[in-house]
């Protein structure tokens, strides 16, 4: 199943290396006919709100996108957005374009989450979950501990994919897991060996890297990881830390599974669970 789903032929090293990500040959999206679609221009950087015709838009979803910190907005977020809002009793959903390495390195992309989230407070939603996959897990994380420290509303909870939180590639798991890892496993040249975003800044900046952050105070969370990840070690690290500062965390390593395997969507079994575990955690958060 894995090497069947990953198998990148030609454009194997392109993916592997962040690449691939830098390209912009996407066909136009086409938005279901249920959801509203605007685009908004913020300072440097586009957001995009996603909402359902009959929704009572008092609930939003931020969602912060994967791509290793080089690839910008795509449309399988625009598609996971639908997904969310329909998962979340039709929440809005608002995706940010946030500006990436190596012509904006950290901490452009902190700063366009730091604007977008006030953008929600403006806004008047009640609840305001943050989700992330990848660099966008990382970054939620990161957001959330400089919302917190800044004294503005509380996130209700955070949904990490896959979540990159050390930029420092210390993890166990980059070495056990080198050769199981069918896209960033057999390669010193892959994107996550990238300084691109980093530049100049200190990796262990919790800001940066969130797994050195403080977890006191943070909202409940959600952490999905596949067993075969480098980057398992980033989501099993963090949810300890959390543990220990009494946050109601839930990780969950879905066996034989790879990076984002959940962008799947109903393709595999492990990804139909891990959407189901997602609605269900959206279903409770919303509920208090």
């Amino acid at each position: 199943m894995i090497s069947g789903l990953v198998s990148y032929g030609q454009y194997g090293k392109q993916i592997q290396n962040g690449e691939w990500l830098k390209k912009d040959s996407e066909q136009k999206w086409l938005c279901p006919l249920r959801f509203t679609w605007k685009i908004f221009r913020v300072g440097k950087f586009d957001m995009e709100l996603i909402a359902p015709r009959d929704g009572k838009h008092e609930t939003a979803i931020l969602q912060l996108h994967g791509g290793g910190f080089v690839g910008r907005l795509s449309n399988i977020y625009r598609t996971l957005s639908c997904i969310y809002s329909a998962r979340s009793n039709d929440s809005d959903v608002l995706s940010i374009d946030y500006r990436v390495a190596p012509e904006d390195p950290y901490p452009f992309a902190l700063i366009d989450a730091i604007v977008s989230y006030k953008w929600l407070l403006y806004r008047g939603y009640k609840k305001i979950i943050i989700v992330g996959d990848s660099a966008g897990g990382g970054l939620a994380l990161s957001l959330c501990r400089y919302l917190l420290d800044k004294g503005f509303t509380k996130p209700t909870g955070l949904i990490l994919m896959s979540p990159w939180t050390d930029l420092t590639v210390s993890g166990d798991s980059i070495k056990y897991n080198y050769d199981l890892d069918p896209l960033f496993g057999g390669s010193d040249n892959s994107l996550l060996f990238s300084k691109d975003y980093v530049a100049g800044a200190d990796p262990k900046d919790p800001y940066l890297s969130p797994l050195f952050a403080d977890y006191v105070g943070f909202p409940p969370m959600l952490i999905q990881v596949g067993s075969y990840e480098m980057l398992l070690d980033d989501s099993m690290r963090v949810a300890e830390k959390a543990k220990l500062a009494g946050v109601d965390v839930k990780l969950s390593i879905y066996e034989g599974a790879f990076h984002n395997f959940q962008k799947a969507m109903w393709l595999m079994k492990a990804s139909r669970d891990a959407w189901g575990e997602v609605e269900g955690f959206l279903e409770a958060l919303l509920e208090k």
